[in-house]
């Protein structure tokens, strides 16, 4: 029988469903440094839904991410010269200038709903890909601002996870791809986190992030839901295959780039807003954070798993 530590965090279900009266009204927002009451505040209201801020900090985070993965997640994306290609949330341009490597034949076009990021983005890919073919739009993922079966291709990485209704927006991309184009979605999903050494501290920091990104409408699990979220929203020969990140003294480039230098940032940035809003205490947080550290020492391993899907929307609607 497992028994419970009364000196560490009970143990926690990830699955287990998130007490959203905890996080709704003008305290939570407030919590979370959302001006609630002038409308000014609406568009700061609105980018609250990416849990992760919108720093500096956390754009260094993605470009990190985005470079250390790119062999892993971007491998066998590629697309034909002439082609055009949509990404859809392209926030700070970490993923488009790993697109626009892989196919500079290609023609993107890359929307995402916060100005700043678009503008963080343009520099990224000038800096990084001087000359890049990239069209660069201010949008609404639910409301795109292209006609019907306007691209041959959509390319969409860690944006379904922050959206309250996944399955609209991947039937609103659906309308602007053309009749057998491809359609690729890249995602993460927390529950697959192992590691060594474990500790209860440390697993239940991630299931507060867990709880407070359902909070703002999204869902760090969506990893595991790629297929029948792409069945649902309409499209054909959906597959799905897992990318997974091991991490160990073995492999310093990935316990650099993605266990010290992505994941663990990523739930850090999250202190905050947990404590605030009384999911743990100031010390068990810090406690919690030092043990994921650990798991990036000498004697530390790291798993993460991401889901990588591909589909085609059929000829007919």
């Amino acid at each position: 029988m497992l028994r419970w530590r009364k000196s560490e965090p009970p143990p926690l279900d990830l699955c287990e469903p998130c007490p959203l009266d905890l996080f709704t009204g003008p305290l939570w927002q407030q919590a979370r440094g959302v001006d609630t009451t002038t409308k000014a505040g609406t568009e700061q209201r609105r980018a609250a839904g990416y849990v992760h801020g919108y720093s500096t900090g956390e754009a260094r985070r993605l470009g990190e991410q985005a470079d250390t993965l790119a062999a892993l997640l971007h491998a066998g994306t590629r697309y034909p010269a002439g082609s055009r290609v949509l990404e859809a949330g392209c926030g700070v341009g970490a993923q488009t200038v790993h697109l626009v490597a892989a196919s500079p034949g290609a023609q993107f076009v890359a929307l995402d709903v916060s100005a700043d990021s678009l503008a963080r983005a343009r520099s990224r890919v000038a800096a990084q890909a001087p000359g890049a073919r990239v069209e660069w739009v201010h949008g609404d993922l639910f409301r795109l601002p292209f006609p019907d079966d306007s691209f041959d291709h959509v390319f969409v990485c860690f944006v379904l996870e922050h959206l309250a209704d996944p399955v609209r927006a991947l039937r609103e991309v659906r309308r602007v791809l053309r009749p057998a184009g491809t359609m690729t979605v890249i995602e993460g999903d927390h529950g697959s986190a192992f590691f060594h050494p474990d500790s209860a501290h440390a697993r239940a920091a991630i299931g507060h992030q867990v709880r407070l990104q359902a909070a703002a409408g999204g869902d760090a699990l969506l990893g595991r839901r790629l297929h029948p979220l792409l069945t649902r929203a309409g499209y054909a020969d959906v597959s799905v295959a897992p990318r997974t990140v091991y991490a160990d003294p073995s492999r310093p480039d990935l316990v650099a780039g993605f266990t010290r230098g992505t994941f663990i940032p990523m739930i850090e940035s999250a202190g905050d807003q947990a404590v605030a809003a009384g999911l743990t205490t100031p010390a068990d947080w810090a406690r919690g954070i030092a043990d994921l550290r650990r798991t990036a020492g000498q004697d530390g391993t790291f798993h993460y798993t991401f889901f990588k899907a591909v589909a085609m929307r059929p000829d007919r609607p």
